[in-house]
């Protein structure tokens, strides 16, 4: 017989008739928590799960589709000896426009990509863009051809040949185009050109030094090597900007996406819609873009570059694989150190 003076609380517990007796238990507070800490900690591993399964099946189609078209454009290089050479032109034109079509679903694809598989794709896409040049290069003879100096550009000497446009190229490391314009083997000279030079092609700047060099405009493209101790402002570029080889520099610049190579000393106001990149860079510092002049907001327009997306900041050192500590090689200019004014 049970003791009267005891009685049953909930399912289990023995209680003093004393003391009283709740109808309902009573959960700890501290089990409670660890309860909500463990649904809390479930959650957040299912959504890394499914994020890294997003990540993976976005690479995968990447690199399904950028392969794919990369063995497209492969068939069409070997296939050059045997077209006849009056339709050549018509056939590298084609060729490009493939290759920059790959160059912008790369461009695209830079958030989601891992590294290696990013860095892997740059590499194929230069080998490929190398190739097209040597065979360009070999079947198609280069051809220049000399402009008049407008009125309103800096006049230089002749004999440096740097207001030409170039049938390709000159640098194996530049991307292949049907043109090229841009300065080259020039010192000490303020240089500009503008947007009827400039806008939907493909710009280089090689070998300059104690130039300010500004780009008035929308290139397609922006090559930029060997340069030291200058100052290069440009308008929105549709595509890419390379740097190679650069010291001592400042550089304003907008596009989809920024390689910098091999460069040192150099302060960079940037606007980009993906990731910077550097590669075997020291002492490269960032800023935004703060150039400024009378239609450039149509020049953005004229680029589809997005201009509520500045990824200025967010940099991958290619040679700094740490995820913890922050790569020594670049860094963030200080506000008050900041070029404000462009034009004093």
């Amino acid at each position: 017989m049970m003791d009267p003076s005891k009685t049953v609380c909930g399912d289990n517990a023995m209680v003093e008739k004393e003391s009283g007796c709740n109808t309902t238990s009573k959960i700890p507070e501290w089990l409670l928590k660890r309860d909500m800490e463990r649904q809390q900690e479930i959650d957040r591993k299912k959504q890394e799960r499914e994020s890294q399964a997003v990540k993976e099946e976005k690479s995968s189609f990447f690199n399904s589709n950028f392969y794919t078209e990369k063995s497209s454009i492969d068939a069409m290089l070997q296939s050059c000896c045997s077209i006849p050479k009056a339709d050549l032109p018509m056939h590298f034109e084609a060729m490009t426009v493939k290759l920059q079509q790959l160059q912008k679903f790369l461009n695209d694809s830079v958030m989601f990509l891992p590294s290696y598989d990013l860095r892997q794709a740059q590499d194929a896409l230069q080998n490929l863009q190398d190739a097209m040049i040597e065979k360009r290069d070999e079947l198609m003879p280069k051809k220049k051809f000399a402009f008049k100096v407008r009125k309103k550009e800096v006049s230089v000497p002749k004999e440096k040949s740097v207001l030409e446009c170039i049938d390709g190229p000159k640098d194996k490391a530049m991307a292949p185009t049907m043109s090229v314009c841009g300065f080259s083997n020039v010192a000490s000279q303020n240089l500009v050109k503008f947007s009827d030079d400039v806008n939907s092609k493909d710009v280089l700047l090689s070998n300059l030094s104690d130039c300010t060099v500004k780009l008035f405009g929308a290139p397609s493209t922006l090559h930029i090597k060997n340069v030291i101790n200058s100052k290069i402002l440009c308008g929105p570029v549709a595509t890419s900007v390379f740097v190679d080889e650069c010291k001592d520099c400042v550089f304003v610049l907008a596009c989809q996406q920024l390689r910098t190579h091999s460069t040192k000393d150099t302060s960079v106001y940037l606007h980009v819609t993906s990731r910077a990149i550097i590669e075997d860079c020291s002492d490269i510092r960032f800023a935004p873009y703060s150039w400024w002049y009378e239609g450039l907001e149509k020049d953005f327009a004229t680029a589809g570059l997005q201009r509520n997306t500045n990824n200025w900041n967010c940099v991958d050192d290619f040679n700094w694989l740490s995820l913890e500590a922050h790569s020594p090689n670049w860094s963030v200019i200080p506000d008050v150190e900041r070029i404000k004014a462009w034009d004093s």
